[in-house]
């Protein structure tokens, strides 16, 4: 068993989460249900293989070897039936870098890279960086839940300039996780029209009861000939502050230019405790993830049910994957952005304002579900209090 309620206290470490909010708005007293990482310590095999490592007492260049490579491989062929070869990984300080070297490689200033909106806010800045523009297919919500409208999606991707697409797999904000079927039809669409298909997979270990997650490279499909993905075990094991990832390309030619661009972009060294962090969650964190999944599953249940009975003018959409909590916030009358501001200076509570994530994310919030359960109640209760006009 391991015990998610108990309280952490993050003061002193130079989290975002917490050191952001004074920052920004000049207050450490907010309840911070914003940035993508969790309040609980990581699982005790990467603690004590970290512990292990620091008694050593040197902390020098590090490089993979092949036991990293090996629990890479051994964890996604048990855990998600797809093989990859080590062969086929370029290894990156975290999904955000590899993601704006492969725009690089893939992309000239000017280019359209397509995209499924609301999605990633980090998709737009690293598209904006390499002086591209972004090509949004709006999500449609039709019976309660996101769809991809592929009509609008096919219309996007065969636009003569338009050469890579972002992919979220599971999606973030929305929560979904594509079922095989959409990614075969994602995956018809870019090979028709040349498209390189980059699948961002690094939630792909959080998925909900009764969701099965699909990789991309597990559809066989002909498209992965000119197709990648990124993943990481940052986001489910909490150690995105390790920063490792791998990029996963089974081509040759476009490995070969990702790697290129990795090195131009100078995201080609790595941190040792990233290595051994993740080669400790693949190899003995399958336990720890499993309690941790169904914690948060009982937190999306917990807080959705309190906010469907104490304020139904907000409409949570149906969690299959991540710990983000998507919220419809339109019925309040306010903005996304003054619904945060609200919700910061009467309650003390602070979220991501939908807009963030793109083109249909307006008058949604977002809400990190990954923190003590004590602690997500009490934000649900200063939500519904500044809903409801209490305060």
């Amino acid at each position: 068993d391991y015990d998610f309620d108990k309280p952490v206290d993050r003061t002193g470490t130079f989290d975002v989460k917490h050191v952001g909010l004074a920052e920004h708005w000049g207050r450490t007293d907010l309840l911070p249900l914003w940035v993508a990482d969790m309040d609980f310590q990581a699982a005790p095999c990467i603690r004590e293989a970290l512990a292990g490592r620091l008694q050593h007492g040197i902390f020098g260049y590090a490089m993979p070897t092949d036991t990293y490579y090996d629990s890479i491989v051994t964890w996604h062929r048990t855990r998600h039936g797809v093989v990859y070869d080590r062969r086929w990984m370029i290894v990156v300080p975290g999904v955000v870098p590899a993601i704006s070297a492969i725009l690089r490689a893939m992309t000239s200033p000017g280019d359209g890279v397509l995209t499924l909106s609301p999605v990633y806010n980090c998709f737009y800045s690293s598209i904006r960086n390499l002086g591209c523009r972004a090509e949004e297919s709006e999500l449609q919500v039709r019976g309660g839940r996101y769809r991809i409208d592929f009509d609008d999606l096919e219309r996007r991707a065969c636009k003569p300039d338009v050469r890579v697409m972002l992919l979220c797999s599971p999606h973030n904000p929305t929560g979904r996780v594509w079922a095989r079927g959409e990614l075969e039809a994602i995956a018809d669409i870019c090979l028709r029209h040349d498209v390189f298909l980059v699948s961002d997979e690094i939630h792909c270990e959080l998925t909900m009861p009764g969701q099965s997650f699909v990789p991309l490279y597990a559809l066989g499909h002909p498209v992965l000939r000119h197709a990648c993905i990124c993943t990481s075990a940052s986001k489910a094991f909490n150690i995105a502050g390790l920063q490792n990832a791998q990029i996963v390309c089974r081509d040759e030619v476009a490995r070969t230019s990702i790697d290129r661009a990795v090195n131009i972009h100078e995201v080609c060294d790595v941190n040792p405790f990233g290595l051994l962090a993740t080669e400790a969650a693949y190899t003995l964190g399958g336990e720890w993830l499993d309690g941790l999944r169904a914690y948060l599953w009982q937190n999306y249940q917990a807080m959705s049910a309190w906010l469907r009975e104490h304020c139904p003018q907000l409409r949570v959409m149906p969690l299959e994957a991540t710990y983000l909590m998507w919220v419809d916030a339109r019925a309040s009358g306010l903005s996304d952005v003054d619904f945060c501001q609200g919700l910061i200076e009467r309650q003390s509570v602070r979220l991501a304002p939908g807009s963030h994530y793109g083109k249909g994310g307006e008058g949604f919030v977002r809400v990190n579900l990954a923190t003590q359960r004590s602690r997500l109640m009490q934000a649900a209760v200063r939500i519904g209090k500044f809903v409801n006009g209490q305060a």
